[in-house]
C-alpha cells in the first residue's frame, strides 16, 4: 500500500520550501498539482522530475478512483496545490477523505499557509480563531455565510480575491459592523503589506482603489464586553432607515452584539415604530 502525500508549497517566496518537503516531492513516484504549469516553475527551481499530473476543483472526483488504484498498487503520491497547503481552501479534502476511508496512509508535509501567517502577524488575538476561507459566490447564501460568523468571538480569517474584494468588503461590513481588521496583502512577496483599520474604513479605502493580489483579512471577533443599549438603539434605527424588516433587523442585532432573541426583537420593534412615527 502506497502513500498519499499532502506537500506544502511556498505562497510567494520560493525559499519557504522545506528540505523534506524537495525530498518528497523527488522521491514520489507521481505528484498530483492543481496547475501542471505553474507547478512546473517550481520544478525547475529546485530540480525536481517527477511525473506530474493535475488534479483541480473541476477533475478531482473523476480523479480519485484513479489515485486510490495507485496508491493500492504500492505507489506513492504527493499532491500539491499552486501555493500553501492543499484541502486548504484548495483541492484534496475529498482525495484526503476517500484515502481515510480506505485505510490508505496520509501524511503531511507542513510549510506555508497563508491564514497561519497573515494571523501570527496580525497583532490581533491568536488563542482562538476561526477560519472562513472564501466568502461563497452566490450573494444570498453569502449573507448567510456572513450572519452565521457575526456572533464568533474567537478572531476571523477570510480570503478575498482582489477584484471581488472591495464589494464583499463592503457586505462584511455592513453585517459585522466596525471592528479591528488588519488586511494582508501579498505575503511573502516583495510587496507585502499589512494594512491595520477598522471593517468600516478599509471598505472604503478599497472601493477607492481596487487591490492586487490574493488578499488575506484578519478581523477581531465579536466583542464580549457590554454595548450600550443607546448604541445598538442607534444601529436599529439606521438599520430599520435602510428598509430593513423588524426579523432581519432583529436578526442583525442579535448576532453582531450578542442579544437574546426576544431583547433583540424588542429593540428592533421599538426602532421600527419610532420610525413610523415619525413620518
Amino acid at each position: 500500500m502506497g502513500t498519499l502525500y499532502l506537500v506544502a508549497t511556498p505562497i510567494g517566496n520560493l525559499e519557504d520550501m522545506t528540505f523534506r518537503a524537495i525530498r518528497v516531492l523527488q522521491e514520489a513516484d507521481v505528484v498530483y498539482a492543481e496547475d501542471t504549469r505553474h507547478t512546473l516553475k517550481l520544478w525547475a527551481h529546485f530540480d525536481i522530475r517527477t511525473h506530474l499530473e493535475s488534479l483541480h476543483e473541476h477533475n478531482e472526483k473523476q480523479r480519485i478512483e484513479k489515485i486510490i488504484s495507485e496508491l493500492e498498487s504500492g505507489r506513492n503520491v504527493a499532491l500539491v496545490s499552486d501555493a500553501g497547503t492543499p484541502a486548504i481552501s484548495d483541492p484534496g479534502y475529498p482525495l484526503v477523505h476517500a484515502c481515510r476511508e480506505k485505510g490508505i496512509t496520509v501524511i503531511p508535509i507542513p510549510g506555508a499557509c497563508a491564514a497561519v501567517a497573515a494571523l501570527s502577524a496580525s497583532g490581533l488575538p491568536t488563542d482562538r480563531f476561526t477560519f472562513l476561507g472564501f466568502p461563497p459566490e452566490q450573494q444570498g447564501r453569502r449573507q448567510e455565510w456572513l450572519s452565521e460568523a457575526a456572533g464568533l468571538t474567537s478572531t476571523l480569517i477570510v480570503y478575498l480575491s482582489p477584484h471581488k474584494a472591495a464589494a464583499q468588503l463592503g457586505e462584511i461590513a455592513e453585517i459585522w459592523g466596525a471592528r479591528k481588521t488588519v488586511l494582508c496583502r501579498e505575503l511573502t512577496k516583495i510587496y507585502e503589506e499589512f494594512v491595520q483599520s477598522d471593517l468600516l474604513e478599509l471598505s472604503k479605502q478599497l472601493s477607492a482603489s481596487e487591490p492586487r493580489g490574493e488578499l488575506t483579512l484578519i478581523v477581531a471577533g465579536a466583542s464580549e464586553e457590554a454595548v450600550s443599549i443607546d448604541v445598538i438603539a442607534e444601529k436599529a434605527a439606521e438599520l430599520v432607515a435602510e428598509g430593513l424588516s423588524v426579523r432581519d433587523v432583529s436578526e442583525r442585532l442579535r448576532l453582531q452584539y450578542n442579544l437574546k432573541r426576544k431583547e433583540a426583537y424588542n429593540l428592533a420593534l421599538a426602532a421600527a415604530s419610532s420610525a413610523e412615527e415619525s413620518e
